[in-house]
């Protein structure tokens, strides 16, 4: 079966087209901005030496990558930015929010890029375009966040190059930012430089936990609403993982319902107060959205309406925002911080007169 973004687990709106819903300090000076997240250690031989040949162990065995890559094919929807941050320029990459800058680039990695421009693959919704693939040539395809989910994906691009995917572990949800950092790093020969780059966006992180200490055990919920039903990324997705880096946890009713390898729970127009507290970050792709759930009856009655404690990402000049907490890469989050802790701090204040 040929895996689509259909097939993986984040809900479709119909307020965005797929690409926008699921999204999820620019120079690599102003990278250092963490989620406390470090994980178990990769396996990869030899360990973070740089040397070749390297052996990365995968969800579907291993691959071996004789040497350095010199084109390197990012099929993975946000890997193009751990290889942008580690000084490689893909050749050609996917474009998987559909955003309006060169070489479907957030503009938190243009520094990176240069003036280089890769091709930009053909639409993975339906497969992956393994004809394009082959004409480019490449010696690495790296495609680690939403890459390969199928077995078969996998064997088909392998026959095109050594192909490197998420690990075993974090087969069926988002790879952490750290992880999928460090094992790209690994597999382009630069290990210890991804182990800096993660070290460093980990302390922009405990520099902004010591900033704010009152988001610590704040209830915060990163939510949506389908257009018929309401519900919330989980812990183990991108924009759940950024929240809860920052000290926030998820209302205690609405913990309970998350389940173990899930990436968001549906909630239903009844259970809405479950989704109330200290703070709710909407991603919510245009005005429409954003008025449905203002104009609400029942949003109108909980805390978070009434005190002011939501903040509204998606669309205007917040859509490059919710971009990069979909992305969450080692170049994204330090652009997100610099963004959204001021909204953040000014929505938990619980005064509705706050800008």
């Amino acid at each position: 079966m040929i895996a689509t973004l259909l097939d993986r687990p984040t809900p479709i709106t119909d307020d965005a087209t797929r690409r926008q819903f699921l999204i999820g300090g620019l120079s690599l000076a102003g990278l250092l901005a963490g989620c406390g997240t470090s994980g178990p250690a990769l396996d990869a031989t030899p360990d973070d030496t740089g040397g070749f040949p390297v052996t990365i162990d995968h969800q579907f065995g291993s691959t071996t990558i004789p040497r350095p890559p010199e084109r390197v094919v990012s099929v993975g929807l946000t890997d193009q930015d751990a290889l942008l941050a580690l000084g490689i320029k893909p050749i050609a990459v996917t474009d998987w929010f559909g955003l309006e800058h060169p070489a479907a680039t957030g503009p938190w990695a243009l520094p990176q890029l240069g003036e280089a421009r890769p091709v930009v693959l053909d639409s993975v919704d339906s497969g992956y375009p393994y004809e394009q693939i082959a004409t480019l040539a490449p010696d690495l395809i790296v495609g680690v966040h939403w890459g390969p989910t199928e077995e078969a994906d996998y064997a088909r691009l392998s026959q095109i190059a050594p192909t490197v995917v998420s690990t075993r572990e974090f087969a069926t949800v988002n790879m952490p930012w750290q992880e999928s950092t460090r094992l790209i790093g690994q597999a382009v020969g630069r290990g210890p430089q991804a182990v800096e780059l993660v070290a460093a966006v980990e302390e922009r992180f405990a520099m902004a936990r010591a900033q704010f200490p009152q988001f610590k055990g704040a209830t915060a919920v990163p939510a949506y609403h389908t257009g018929e039903q309401y519900g919330c990324y989980g812990p183990e997705e991108a924009r759940g993982r950024f929240l809860t880096s920052l000290g926030f946890v998820l209302p205690p009713g609405l913990a309970e319902l998350v389940v173990p390898g899930e990436t968001f729970v549906q909630v239903s127009n009844e259970q809405l107060a479950l989704l109330d507290g200290d703070l709710v970050v909407w991603f919510a792709y245009s005005e429409e959205a954003r008025k449905r759930i203002e104009d609400d009856p029942v949003h109108q009655s909980l805390k978070i309406a009434e005190e002011g404690r939501g903040v509204f990402l998606g669309s205007g000049d917040r859509a490059t925002l919710a971009a990069a907490l979909g992305f969450s890469t080692v170049l994204s989050l330090p652009f997100a911080l610099d963004a959204a802790l001021p909204l953040l701090a000014a929505a938990i204040d619980g005064d509705p007169a706050t800008q």
